[in-house]
């Protein structure tokens, strides 16, 4: 016991200044976004701008909301050089992982926004982003934190609200309780499920996108879990 508390005391300090440089380094990076935006605060200037001021061009735009390091976004900016990604999470010493491999590697056609998902509506306008994806988030399993999830009701009219027509979200999932609350979620809203499955390997569906793995997806395979897979098209 008290060599692991030792060992946690030398390592806590590491960690925080790791964490310190990262933040600072996040400043300096090309498209990497972090605006002071609250709920009482005016909407974020980059709202219904990103394809003008930040990617310079009229492509599709495709969020993913809770992104992490940013793998997903990042892989997909390189295999879809024609689409623009932005990768969202309120952790900036984890979006630096992906900011820093776009900053490096010159992709263009990707960035990063660090903010508060519930507030995503004050960084996009109505009909801003073409698909949303969501990536392992967080199952957020106890019933007092079903408003967190990111496929409640709450951030559903969110999402839907920034989406265009016929806008998609996809959700990949180790968890079989959220993709069963998700689905019942979805049932309520006005589209269709155009892909659906608890097991994505044995589903036979063929994507190249959900070739993609994270980490996260990494290790949940390495254990033996199942990957769920579906894709909601909203309809206004």
């Amino acid at each position: 016991m008290i060599i692991a508390e030792l060992e946690q005391i030398l390592i806590s300090p590491v960690m925080g200044k790791n964490k310190l440089r990262r933040w600072e380094e996040l400043k300096s990076m090309q498209r990497v976004f972090q605006p002071d935006v609250t709920y009482h605060s005016a909407d974020c200037y980059l709202k219904g701008t990103w394809s003008n001021s930040v990617f310079l061009n009229k492509q599709p735009i495709i969020l993913e909301a809770g992104c992490g390091k940013g793998e997903y976004s990042v892989e997909m900016a390189k295999k879809f050089p024609h689409k623009n990604f932005i990768g969202m999470d309120i952790k900036g010493a984890r979006i630096w992982r992906g900011a820093k491999t776009i900053n490096e590697q010159n992709i263009t056609n990707a960035a990063f926004l660090r903010l508060r998902i519930e507030l995503i509506e004050k960084f996009f306008a109505p009909d801003e982003a073409d698909e949303i994806w969501l990536t392992f988030p967080d199952p957020q399993p106890q019933k007092s934190r079903e408003n967190r999830r990111l496929t409640s009701p709450a951030m559903l009219h969110r999402f839907k609200s920034i989406l265009k027509s016929k806008g998609l979200l996809h959700l990949k999932t180790d968890s079989l309780q959220l993709m069963e609350y998700s689905t019942e979620m979805l049932q309520q809203q006005t589209g269709k499920m155009l892909f659906h499955t608890f097991d994505l390997d044995a589903s036979g569906f063929n994507d190249e996108r959900l070739f993609i793995q994270t980490t996260y997806e990494k290790i949940f395979r390495s254990e033996g879990k199942k990957i769920g897979y579906l894709c909601f098209q909203f309809e206004k």
